[in-house]
């Protein structure tokens, strides 16, 4: 993994739906991809996968608190 990206945007707009599954058709493939030539889009991937999981652990008595 690197840092050099060339010409390629950042994906860090795209990771919480990239988490989710959410992307539009067409568009895993390219964050994907992104994120294997891309060291700080990936370290920010990894952030938001963990928050997800974190989010998950939460119950309706977490959040109305």
């Amino acid at each position: 993994m690197t840092a050099d990206r060339g010409e390629e945007p950042h994906v860090r707009q795209l990771l919480g739906a990239y988490v989710l599954d959410a992307l539009e058709d067409g568009e895993s493939g390219p964050v994907a991809r992104h994120l294997q030539r891309c060291g700080a889009c990936a370290a920010a991937y990894v952030e938001v996968a963990e928050a997800v999981s974190l989010l998950a652990l939460l119950n309706l008595d977490d959040l109305l608190e």
